[in-house]
């Protein structure tokens, strides 16, 4: 495989360049004949390309030597410099081969914090056991930002929440997760068997900053029974969030915590359900590289669609 890309990218370099793959053959082999059948290409057409680069040098570069031929002083200056420059673009052609080749490339990740812990290193151990050469570039952040990284470019896939909005993204969810209410272990809702979002329109909410998926579920939730949640804390991270709820300061709705809640915070189921639908986003106005569209497939066939 790896040979195949190696001939793959030092052919596409030489149609890229052909006069510098020119006078590169001609400096090994000495003579325009050689030169000719190393390339696969007819003798005048080597002789012709030569007389053109040399007009437009202002200088042969090329001199008779015998019965064969040899690089002029500026001609050879110009050969070193045809060799590396044709060896860069050789690596930049067999960085485009392995990129769009589905066992070699580079998948360009971004994900929410909450991901990373466990969801994102299982999923990437797994998809490297069946393709070990795929590199992973990750990035982290809020759902406002992951969406950014999408947009322009900066990351070919986001793992986010909630659904996005308008026609700039395609998405597919792969798993949803219940969302439940957080809070302290003494709290007078701690050991009720369900309770309705409405019934916390008094309570003090711990929540994520606005423009993390959950700020916006939360709003979500609380809008659809008719008030805004009052915030006492506002956090970036859901551990820092079960933290305070476990001191006290507060209730929040959060994702069910797995294997399950920290010491001083009881989670109660949420009546009607609420979920977290977590999802794929990828650009609609682009098309995904081989090696990212067979691990999107791989993440949905993984998640497979959990509830």
């Amino acid at each position: 495989m790896t040979e195949t890309v190696s001939n793959q990218s030092t052919d596409l370099a030489a149609a890229l360049a052909p006069r510098l793959a020119v006078l590169r053959a001609v400096a090994d082999e000495g003579r325009v004949t050689r030169a000719a059948a190393v390339l696969g290409m007819p003798q005048p057409t080597v002789s012709r390309w030569l007389a053109v680069l040399s007009e437009e040098l202002g200088t042969p570069v090329t001199v008779r030597d015998g019965r064969g031929v040899r690089l002029s002083r500026p001609g050879a200056l110009l050969a070193e410099a045809a060799r590396q420059a044709l060896r860069t673009l050789e690596n930049g052609c067999r960085g485009v081969a392995e990129e769009i080749d589905p066992s070699h490339g580079r998948v360009a990740l971004a994900f929410l914090h909450t991901m990373g812990e466990l969801r994102v290193p299982e999923l990437l151990r797994a998809f490297r056991a069946e393709r070990p050469h795929v590199r992973f570039t990750l990035t982290q952040g809020r759902h406002e930002d992951l969406l950014e990284h999408v947009r322009t470019g900066a990351a070919d896939l986001a793992l986010t929440a909630p659904p996005p909005t308008g026609s700039d993204f395609e998405y597919t969810e792969v798993e949803q997760q219940p969302v439940v209410l957080a809070v302290p272990s003494d709290h007078r809702l701690a050991r009720r068997r369900s309770v309705r979002v409405a019934e916390l329109a008094d309570e003090p909410f711990i929540g994520m900053k606005v423009g993390f998926g959950m700020r916006r579920l939360t709003d979500e939730l609380c809008a659809a029974e008719g008030f805004r949640p009052r915030l006492a804390f506002e956090g970036e991270n859901l551990d820092t969030v079960r933290g305070l709820v476990a001191a006290g300061l507060g209730v929040s709705l959060i994702p069910v915590t797995d294997p399950g809640p920290p010491r001083g915070v009881a989670e109660v189921p949420l009546r009607p359900r609420a979920v977290r639908r977590i999802g794929l986003v990828w650009a609609a106005d682009r098309p995904l590289p081989p090696v990212v569209a067979a691990f999107r497939d791989f993440a949905l066939r993984a998640g497979g669609h959990r509830t």
